[in-house]
């Protein structure tokens, strides 16, 4: 008689990578035969706000790409996909499409998780309706690199914040995220922010850097706390000009990042206008 086989739905993004979570799966592939769809939510913006989401959701479709790999090559057969959508919406979406027996969720540790701070598995433990849900913390962050926001708006093209983009990436920095803060919250649309934000990107990816980016809220300090909240971040780079040419700076954006974020933070100085003309 055949053993049944038990569909196994596993959520990760970031800690996909994680050993953790491959051998977690392997782990009860053991316990009998199994079938594992894999989710790599990629995070809707926040409403009324730009993301240019290309890289993001690349780099997600990588990490999905190495963990099916893996999966297949220990004998475990497996799928998946990468959803724009918030993670809880996707594992709804295939609880509604597929039959489901068991949920994995992989996050970062508490310190580092956006997921864990937004209480996602007791939502995820009420979508399951009884079905058996694993929580597995991976410690990828140490080996995949550091995760830096970057916030600059005028200056973002400024070569002292590109030169020191670069450098960090050549000491270890794995990706970028830009905010650039929207001018006029009023408006619709940001045209010259856009165009900075765009060109920014492209040089800095020509090179090589792993980076993405978002026109955000019109307050410095709100749009990068919400960009900790939502994403992995382990450092902080603002870039202003310089002294009391600065509005950030008159209202002390550095230090109160500092103080509230907990994260370490690296100012940048761009000189002249001249020097960020598109």
């Amino acid at each position: 008689m055949t053993e049944q086989v038990t569909s196994v739905l596993v959520v990760a993004n970031e800690t996909l990578v994680g050993t953790e979570l491959v051998d977690a799966v392997r782990r009860r592939a053991e316990r009998g035969p199994i079938r594992v769809a894999v989710v790599a939510p990629v995070t809707q913006p926040r409403e009324g706000y730009v993301v240019y989401r290309d890289s993001r959701r690349a780099a997600a479709g990588r990490r999905l790409d190495r963990t099916l790999g893996a999966l297949r090559a220990s004998g475990v057969a497996a799928h998946g996909g990468v959803f724009d959508d918030e993670p809880l919406a996707a594992i709804k979406d295939v609880l509604a499409s597929e039959e489901i027996d068991e949920i994995i969720v992989s996050t970062h540790p508490e310190t580092k998780s956006g997921w864990l701070r937004k209480d996602l598995l007791d939502e995820v433990r009420k979508a399951a309706g009884g079905r058996p849900v694993e929580h597995v913390v991976s410690e990828v962050v140490g080996r995949a690199g550091v995760n830096v926001l970057v916030v600059a708006n005028e200056t973002v093209l400024g070569e002292q914040l590109l030169d020191r983009l670069r450098a960090r990436a050549r000491e270890g920095a794995a990706s970028f995220l830009i905010v650039c803060p929207q001018g006029d919250p009023a408006r619709g649309e940001h045209p010259e922010a856009e165009q900075r934000l765009r060109s920014a990107l492209a040089i800095l990816r020509s090179e090589g850097l792993d980076v993405h980016g978002q026109i955000a809220h019109p307050d410095p300090f709100v749009a990068a706390m919400e960009a900790v909240e939502d994403e992995r971040t382990d450092e902080i780079i603002v870039s202003t000009f310089p002294g009391e040419r600065s509005g950030w700076l008159r209202r002390d954006l550095v230090g109160r990042l500092r103080s509230e974020s907990g994260l370490p933070v690296d100012h940048v100085v761009t000189e002249s206008r001249e020097e960020v003309a598109v």
